[in-house]
């Protein structure tokens, strides 16, 4: 198609002949009435075209000028005007026709066929290579295309490149913040636990220490108590005196000590707080140093509750230490108790016993009161606090039945609220036994099972004086061989013994004789007799008073 000969030549026999003479050298001819159908088929493609000059008279010549103008850059299509024999003598309106043509040859007419085939080779000639030129042009374009879309998807890429970048940065920076976190919290965990570890080998320490102490100290108060009986010199009954109440003093903080060793289960009983807090008030003392001025307040004479009395200690002194801690300067702790009624639904309704803890310390921020009661949550720096110690509060709050609060300004100082629930008062022990200590009769034999030779000796003294008779033994394996023989009607053994422990000894001992009492004195807070068969087994915390040794003795002895 792009090959054609297009032949306008609508007057005679022209076209004709024009035809034949191309048709011989194999060229492809294509007759075309007027230049509307000229244009139409210039349209479908052509090599060239032949036309007479008298087809391009008047405005018949439009549509082929307006293809003429609309033909692409590449293209110049040639065109061979046939001419009349007047050509040397053309008007202007003539030269104008053939400056529009373009890339136009004129040929008078007549002419030989040769010279129209020349012609028309020619023209094909230079059409092939626009065709050519057109080739080029389009890979051209393409690669141009495809050199842009390269380009631009080099851009885009560019582009998702850097933020790709950006983003794996900030993922970068936020892995390494949260590595950063996971490390400062493992350093807090591993502080914690560091210190969770030093109070935990401090308890064992203490709870150590604390039996050996109160051998020593049950040694000096019952011989004290041994010198005031036997002695008529009112001199040395005063010394005597004197010397007991050192050592209840002594008893008394080391009893209050030994609440860091302790780890037995809550034994909720009958507590007054009032007496409670009466009893701590030297160990509170002694916690809190000589510039905290320590005050209690008191609505009542007693005020008592269901806890657990050691726990409940535990929690005291926490607040306590901590109301220290907040004062470094110095200032004031006042303890105030006080029976109130339920404040607001999320306790149960009733009367409760508030412990007050004010003091005039730094106070908490308000950001971080809320969190006073986590585990692990502390104010404190590294190595000054375990974040327990309100927790531990609140824990053992919780399981009496009430709760704690807390109310703080940050620089006006802290008050911690216990809300215990209130229960009726009972009578102490030594009221409702007191009816049948008197009730033993006869002389009853004991076998006193003890390694500490001077608290054996003491024991034994003690125990002659009240009118009974003693054997002894200074270990578990001795004392279990003197069981037969002797026969005793009460065991009192040692808890803490080389070899065999006083729970191995009272298990051994049950297998002898099941109905034998037993009376197990410790020093330590917390001594575990669940494997134990119960029935006529007494424990006597060391250090303990004669009175208490001959009360529990009677009440061991009647069974």
């Amino acid at each position: 198609m792009e090959r054609r000969i297009l032949v306008l030549a609508p007057f005679g026999r022209d076209a004709d002949v024009i035809a034949e003479v191309l048709n011989k050298d194999g060229r492809d001819c294509e007759r075309c009435a007027d230049t509307h159908a000229l244009t139409a088929e210039l349209n479908n493609g052509a090599g060239a075209a032949l036309i007479t000059e008298e087809a391009l008279a008047a405005d018949l010549a439009a549509p082929l000028f307006g293809w003429l103008d609309a033909q692409p850059a590449w293209s110049d299509f040639p065109i061979i005007l046939l001419a009349g024999e007047r050509a040397a003598r053309r008007s202007a309106s003539s030269l104008e026709v053939l400056e529009r043509l373009g890339n136009v040859v004129v040929l008078e007419r007549p002419l030989s066929s040769e010279t129209l085939r020349r012609a028309v080779m020619s023209s094909l000639r230079a059409r092939i290579r626009q065709y050519d030129s057109r080739q080029h042009l389009d890979v051209s374009r393409q690669h141009l295309a495809q050199r842009i879309e390269a380009q631009e998807a080099l851009v885009q890429l560019n582009d998702s490149l850097e933020s790709r970048i950006a983003e794996r940065t900030h993922e970068l920076a936020s892995a390494n913040d949260r590595l950063m976190k996971e490390i400062h919290e493992r350093a807090k965990v591993q502080a914690v636990l560091v210190q969770s570890q030093k109070m935990e080998a401090l308890g064992q320490l203490t709870g150590g220490i604390a039996h050996d102490f109160n051998n020593l100290l049950n040694v000096i108060m019952v011989n004290a108590e041994l010198i005031a009986r036997v002695s008529d010199d009112d001199r040395v009954r005063t010394m005597a005196a004197t010397a007991k109440r050192a050592t209840e003093r002594g008893a008394k903080l080391t009893g209050q000590l030994l609440t860091f060793s302790r780890t037995s289960n809550f034994d909720l009983k009958a507590v007054d707080v009032v007496a409670l807090l009466q009893g701590m008030r030297d160990i509170i003392t002694v916690s809190l140093g000589s510039t905290i001025q320590f005050i209690t307040n008191f609505d009542a004479e007693a005020l008592w509750t269901e806890a657990d009395a050691n726990q409940l200690e535990l929690a005291i002194l926490n607040l306590a230490i901590n109301a220290r801690d907040a004062m470094p300067g110095g200032g004031t702790l006042t303890v105030h108790v006080s029976r109130r009624m339920a404040p607001d639904p999320t306790l149960a309704d009733g009367q409760y016993v508030v412990a007050e803890f004010s003091d005039t310390g730094s106070g908490i921020p308000a950001d971080v009161i809320s969190r006073v009661f986590d585990p692990f949550f502390t104010t404190k720096p590294i190595g000054k606090g375990t974040g327990l110690g309100l927790s531990q509060v609140y824990g053992i709050a919780r399981q009496a039945g009430g709760t704690a609060r807390v109310e703080s300004e940050e620089g006006h100082g802290t008050t911690v609220r216990l809300w215990l629930p209130m229960r009726e008062p009972v009578a102490s022990e030594s009221e409702s036994v007191s009816a049948v200590e008197q009730k033993v009769e006869g002389i009853k034999r004991i076998l006193v099972v003890e390694d500490d030779n001077e608290v054996r000796g003491m024991l034994v003294d003690s125990l002659k004086m009240l009118g009974y008779v003693v054997t002894e033994a200074h270990d578990g394996k001795t004392g279990l061989g003197r069981l037969v023989g002797d026969r005793p009607d009460l065991l009192m053994v040692d808890f803490a013994m080389p070899g065999m422990n006083g729970i191995d000894v009272i298990a051994a001992a049950r297998e002898v004789r099941d109905d034998l009492p037993v009376i197990l004195a410790t020093g330590y807070a917390d001594v575990d007799i669940s494997r134990l068969a119960v029935r006529r087994c007494s424990i006597l915390r060391k250090p303990f008073q004669l009175d208490e040794l001959a009360r529990t003795v009677r009440l061991s002895l009647i069974g």
